[in-house]
């Protein structure tokens, strides 16, 4: 247990951003899962219109830095090309 006044302003600090880090990435993997469920059922159209909503996600936590560019560019990448090798 920090006893400095800055170490403890920072303990909150962390946990405050923490916090708010874990939501957007928890948002950005369930939605993850909800195209990939759509791959799997094989149901193309379903994926492709989940898409754009997933990416803007992936775009959005990235450019807030909770993962890194290319993290993000790698997950979409991936996605995209699971949904193009369904039919």
């Amino acid at each position: 247990m920090a006893n400095i006044a800055s170490a403890i302003k920072r303990n909150r600090q962390n946990a405050k951003r923490r916090a708010h880090n874990r939501h957007y990435r928890s948002t950005m993997r369930t939605q993850i899962k909800r195209v990939r469920a759509a791959i799997e059922a094989g149901d193309k159209d379903a994926a492709q219109a989940l898409l754009p909503g997933t990416v803007a996600i992936i775009q959005r936590v990235a450019q807030k830095g909770i993962i890194h560019k290319r993290n993000a560019a790698r997950r979409v990448s991936r996605l995209n090309k699971a949904i193009q090798a369904i039919g």
